[in-house]
């Protein structure tokens, strides 16, 4: 039996979010990036496994990537930059340390906005910081008792690190502004940002307080999770947790716990560090750096159309509702293959173009899994807009044109040669189509009587008849007034 929570408390919550960036190689040394699905410790070498009297030197790109998201997210990038030690013993850091930046990161401040529930809220930055990730602890269990394997594969990855301030105050938003980052990272071409994958871990720091207070409560830093399921889970049993515990006299204690997924509970790790036992200090292997005005010119140049600012352009430009922009733009992929295939069917079918893309296109790829994209089969924009250019010219029906673009998705070949070498084409002959129309009045005399009684949606079944027997090649509005025609005589 659960205990009723008799205050009425607000949650106050800021991620610290870390994301691998795609870069060719490691952070500081020349070791390939791109560890997945390969055999433990072959991506190692003499720096990241942390020898003696190795050097590190510094990933450029890493660092170009970094201040791109900081433009993006509107930080102030400051000139002067350095990395600095970060002293910890756990092993998962071969060195002992990890090579971060503590007081002067790239980039400070910044903003992000997001929706829930269709109000729009502003969850405020820290900062964003570089830093090389850890190797990974593979758990193994022989039965009698556990142990843990290193894979250094992942060690000297380089991760970006971005703090939030503690302005969300349920799961859902914490959810939505990783869903929201996750894009833009996407869109900056600067990280895949899979959870699943490891790509992008978050760690929330959640405290509550009675409604109307303004003194933070005790912070309990939340880990282990790796999808936007689990963080908007874990954050609402942490809630309602601390909510139960201050509700019966108990202390809530500053302390990491983990997020078990199979059970939707936070468990105890360990107390909570302060920055002071990591014991920083400034890198003594790596050079500050000076960020000129060439190089944010250069990165700015680089940037692209970012989600928020395509989407007011697309219900701008091409006439689209907040939500049909809003799907279009979901991914930069989608988005750019809309435009692309916008460009050749013509300017004047955009709509068309995109309720395609939005309906039949999606579904087709929703089926071949949640992130799917159109690169991802043998269909093209130019597929696209040539189906839609003959659904608008009446040379193929909608019903039609759903039979040929399935085809186009097994086959590759190009709308109009399905048409032709299936023939497809739509039924133009007004005669051939009244032939068919009489037939189904004769056939149907129940449906007839009720139209002519008075029950006008009785013509959908005749109409559907029809288009039964002319195998979806007639037009539906051709044939609807041709049946009016002889049942109205």
């Amino acid at each position: 039996m659960t205990t009723q929570i008799k205050t009425d408390y607000e949650a106050v919550i800021g991620v610290e979010v870390h994301i691998q960036l795609k870069t060719k190689s490691k952070m500081f040394c020349g070791c390939d990036r791109e560890y997945f699905d390969t055999a433990p410790n072959t991506h190692v070498c003499s720096v990241c496994l942390g020898m003696p009297g190795m050097l590190p030197v510094i990933n450029q790109q890493a660092v170009t990537y970094t201040i791109m998201a900081g433009l993006a997210l509107g930080c102030e990038i400051p000139n002067f930059a350095k990395f600095d030690r970060k002293n910890y013993p756990y092993p998962d850091l071969v060195k002992g340390y990890q090579i971060s930046q503590y007081d002067q990161p790239f980039c400070l401040g910044g903003e992000l906005e997001i929706e829930v529930d269709g109000v729009p809220q502003v969850v405020h930055l820290e900062r964003i910081h570089l830093e090389e990730d850890t190797a990974r602890l593979l758990h193994r269990d022989d039965g009698a008792e556990g142990y843990s394997l290193i894979d250094v594969n992942r060690s000297g990855s380089p991760l970006m690190e971005l703090v939030t301030k503690p302005d969300m105050h349920s799961g859902a938003e914490a959810a939505a502004f990783l869903r929201k980052l996750r894009q833009t990272m996407r869109y900056l071409q600067i990280a895949d940002a899979d959870m699943e994958k490891g790509q992008l871990r978050c760690d929330a720091n959640v405290s509550i307080r009675p409604r109307g207070e303004t003194t933070l409560g005790t912070k309990v830093e939340v880990k282990n999770m790796n999808s936007f399921r689990s963080v908007q889970r874990a954050i609402e049993f942490e809630i309602e947790r601390q909510s139960r515990c201050l509700d019966t006299g108990e202390r809530i204690v500053q302390e990491t716990r983990g997020y078990v997924d199979a059970t939707g509970e936070t468990v105890s790790q360990r107390s909570k560090e302060e920055a002071n036992d990591y014991r920083y200090f400034p890198e003594p292997d790596l050079p500050p750096m000076l960020i000129d005005a060439a190089l944010l010119d250069e990165v700015r140049a680089a940037m692209p159309e970012l989600p928020d600012a395509r989407r007011a352009r697309f219900e701008a430009e091409y006439g689209l509702s907040a939500d049909e922009a809003r799907t279009l733009t979901d991914s930069r992929e989608r988005s750019e293959a809309f435009e692309e295939a916008v460009r050749a069917a013509g300017g004047d079918l955009a709509r068309p173009v995109a309720l395609w893309f939005i309906g039949e296109v999606a579904r087709h790829l929703n089926e071949r899994g949640q992130e799917a994209e159109l690169s991802d089969t043998p269909v093209t924009p130019a597929h696209v807009a040539e189906l839609v250019a003959l659904v608008e010219s009446k040379a193929i029906t909608a019903t039609t044109a759903k039979e040929v673009l399935g085809v186009a998705f097994e086959s590759g070949q190009m709308p109009k040669a399905i048409v032709e070498a299936q023939g497809l084409g739509a039924v133009s002959d007004e005669g051939a189509i009244d032939a068919l129309v009489v037939a189904a009045i004769e056939a149907n005399p129940k449906p007839v009587e009720d139209y002519r009684a008075g029950k006008q949606s009785a013509i959908g079944f005749l109409v559907g008849q029809v288009m039964r027997e002319a195998k979806g090649r007639a037009d539906a509005n051709t044939v609807s007034e041709l049946l009016r025609k002889h049942l109205d005589a």
